[in-house]
């Protein structure tokens, strides 16, 4: 009887030391982490800061490279520009931009060169 108890135990052992390696190994492909370090998550925090995207940057996944939509930086209050002509260089990166001043919702003047 004890040895059947004891070849069981060590059975169940095994299988969940497979499961634990699987699960780490998936663990290890996942994007966020469990553990985190003060001076990780101090580095990640001025990474963060220096990693702005430009106007250019963030329209680029939009339908039609953003025209149309309104865009504005996290500091502005109440101002933004509906974006309503784009001249991209040739990096995709950089470029000129024009748009429209929307302030408090309303528009304010003509189109005007943004970037």
């Amino acid at each position: 009887m004890a040895t059947i108890v004891a070849s069981r135990a060590a059975s169940m052992e095994k299988t969940t030391s497979f499961f634990r390696l699987s699960f780490n190994f998936f663990r290890n492909f996942s994007s966020s982490t469990t553990t985190i370090n003060t001076t990780t998550s101090a580095a990640s925090v001025g990474t963060k800061n220096s990693k702005r995207k430009n106007l250019f940057e963030v329209v680029q996944f939009l339908p039609n490279w953003g025209i149309g939509y309104q865009m504005a930086k996290t500091h502005w209050i109440g101002v933004s520009y509906q974006i309503t002509r784009i001249n991209l260089y040739r990096d995709g990166r950089h470029g000129k931009a024009w748009g429209i001043v929307h302030k408090d919702g309303y528009a304010h003047g003509h189109m005007e060169h943004i970037a």
